[in-house]
């Protein structure tokens, strides 16, 4: 019986593998700092493999770099030993939501969703912490200190002189943001569909490094716009130098060939031109000219419909169609000669085969999107004022999620939550046209500032104001439309990021001595075997989707947990007899799963596999 590894993948090891498949004399034997022998890279000879030329030493190459890059990317690939834990009573509609809410840092959930949702994410919005020059609370391993930076830049040298005379201390600050940044991209755009888009709210002050790392890891192929915001409508008569009214939202596609953007909603005036004053079977229509500005002059012709008018390109335009095409057009009743019939005919362009939907601008006005206040003012009335600051307004990510061409039944992820904003704008979308797009929210559990408002109303973290926001808003939606959306889904599952359910020595086997064996026959961590806990764990070490209805039953006295009926069937209880898997594998379950140490007897464990391969063939099974 196989058993589940219940971490990560390590990309590390993969992204060796590729290069092996490609240069294998570029892959050799290294010691690593633990003095254990292991594959590594010959950066040497993959150069001169991708050269060429004889290559001597480093090229120069454009692309952005900073103290802490590579650490950065060594973060963005490294495993995790993490889980998470599911939360009923902070969840709403556990048992039927198809939505989903983490708590807990965004890296760690986005390198926990990549077994589940690889390449199943339509659109990402997120709106992280602008850099300020001020600390922010995502400190990575790789978050250095001014004197580190110092050092790194070789602006200091080791005994603290000065190198330079203008020290370039706000740099560090873009190092630190940058780092932040990376890791976190670089694991999101593996979760984005082919036709996926990703779009990140964004201040000046990092606007052009964000575009370039962005550009190295989405391709600056797949850049579709930077969309600027104008989301404050007064002056700020205290700013400095200028008043800024704008924001950035850089807007990149996973592959540009494959996306298709959305059309915003045609407005009156558009329409308003189309009219059918000839009762025209094919709809309304405007009249449009047959001449152009710009044509050959050998083009140019003069003919006469059998109704007796005549039609000429006018001086200095040319024809728009051939002279055999304009008849058919005349033949099938397109062109329109006047209320009286005898006067200089135009095409029908019919509002029907015009696009249905107007493209989108990379302007975007308050008018049409809300502002920073309108956004203020739509929060304080889910909660009060002063709850959190400056947070996005849904009718700014309604027009995200129509541009970005979500489908009734995608899935939009945003993994700085921060509000819910965008949490409510797809329930606020979903009772409009009746679609089941689905969400999954990440906030890290930031402590509220003691002296704000949400404090004082009882809010202790971020991630339980985004909650809140979303339970109340959701009632709310449902309330106003009970008739026409009963069954809209305003629940959301909380899962919780926390240490793995099982114990170090599951993961580091050489690690135990002869005496420690006895403590390591339960691979479990103390406290740590709710079946609904190691469920989650093994759900997402097999990639099973974290929405699924789950079901507990009773058989045979054990506890046994079913996944969307027979998707997954899990008894981690012990004692398991071979009438209990035989009961099981009556099921036919996809997979199943048993604690490792869980059985009846050792004849039991063995007999397991040779069960299911008769009753069951087409059953994984697994241990953990």
């Amino acid at each position: 019986m196989k058993k589940m590894k219940l971490h990560t993948p390590n990309l590390t090891e993969a992204n060796i593998e590729r290069i092996r498949e490609i240069f294998p004399n570029c892959v050799t034997e290294a010691y690593d700092e633990n003095d254990q022998l292991r594959m590594a890279v010959d950066f040497d000879m993959l150069r001169q493999e991708l050269s060429d030329h004889i290559v001597e030493g480093p090229q120069e190459s454009y692309h952005l770099n900073w103290p802490g890059k590579r650490q950065a990317l060594l973060m963005a690939n490294a495993p995790i030993a993490k889980t998470l834990r599911p939360c009923r009573e902070e969840s709403v509609d556990f048992d039927t939501t198809e939505n989903l809410f983490i708590e807990g840092d965004n890296l760690d959930a986005l390198k926990l969703l990549q077994e589940t949702y690889l390449g199943k994410i339509k659109m990402i919005y997120i709106d992280p912490p602008y850099n300020t020059g001020k600390d922010f609370v995502y400190k990575d391993k790789f978050a250095e200190s001014a004197e580190e930076y110092l050092l790194e830049t070789e602006q200091k040298d080791i005994d603290g002189n000065q190198r330079v005379t203008n020290m370039v201390s706000n740099g560090r600050f873009h190092s630190q943001w940058l780092s932040m940044m990376y890791p976190r991209l670089r694991r999101a755009r593996n979760l984005l569909k082919q036709d996926g888009v990703i779009f990140i709210s964004i201040d000046d002050n990092e606007v052009s490094n964000l575009r370039k790392i962005c550009d190295e890891i989405f391709g600056v192929e797949n850049f579709i716009a930077n969309i600027i915001w104008h989301s404050k409508y007064t002056l700020s008569n205290d700013a400095k130098r200028v008043s800024t009214q704008h924001e950035n939202i850089l807007f990149y596609a996973k592959d540009a060939e494959e996306f298709d953007i959305g059309l915003l909603p045609r407005t009156e005036q558009m329409d308003k031109a189309y009219k059918n004053p000839d009762n025209d079977p094919k709809g309304p229509w405007k009249a449009t000219p047959l001449h152009a500005k710009s044509g050959r002059e050998s083009n140019r012709y003069s003919i006469t419909f059998s109704n007796g008018v005549t039609w000429k390109c006018p001086a200095g335009r040319f024809p728009r169609y051939r002279q055999n095409r304009l008849l058919e057009l005349y033949e099938d009743g397109q062109l329109w000669f006047g209320k009286d019939g005898n006067r200089q005919p135009n095409k029908k362009t019919y509002l029907s085969e015009v696009k249905q939907g107007k493209t989108v601008g990379s302007m975007w006005d308050y008018q049409s999107v809300g502002s920073t206040h309108e956004s203020n003012e739509e929060l304080s009335s889910v909660f009060g004022k002063g709850v959190f600051p400056n947070p996005k307004g849904t009718k700014l990510l309604e027009r995200i999620i129509t541009v970005a061409n979500v489908k009734p039944n995608d899935l939009i992820l945003d993994f700085f939550a921060g509000s819910a904003t965008t949490a409510q704008a797809v329930i606020q979308l979903n009772t409009r046209d009746g679609g089941n797009r689905k969400f999954i929210m990440v906030q890290f559990p930031e402590k509220c500032d003691e002296k704000s408002g949400a404090f004082q109303l009882g809010y202790r973290t971020i991630a339980e104001i985004s909650k809140e926001r979303i339970r109340r808003a959701g009632k709310k939606i449902k309330a106003e439309n009970a008739i026409t959306a009963p069954n809209l889904d305003i629940g959301f599952r909380v899962l919780k990021i926390d240490s793995s359910n099982m114990a170090n020595v599951y993961y580091a086997p050489d690690a135990i001595e002869q005496g420690n064996l006895l403590a390591a026959v339960d691979n479990i961590k103390p406290g740590r075997d709710n079946p609904e806990d190691l469920l989650f764990q093994v759900m997402l070490d097999w990639g099973v989707d974290l929405t699924l209805p789950i079901r507990n039953k009773t058989i045979q006295d054990k506890t046994v947990l079913f996944v969307d009926d027979n998707a997954l069937i899990a008894c981690f209880d012990t004692g398991i007899t071979e009438d209990l898997v035989k009961e099981l594998a009556a099921y036919k379950p996809h997979r199943v799963v048993f604690r490792d140490n869980g059985f009846a007897s050792d004849a039991v464990k063995i007999n397991v596999d040779q069960i299911f391969r008769q009753l069951s063939p087409t059953t994984e099974v697994k241990s953990i």
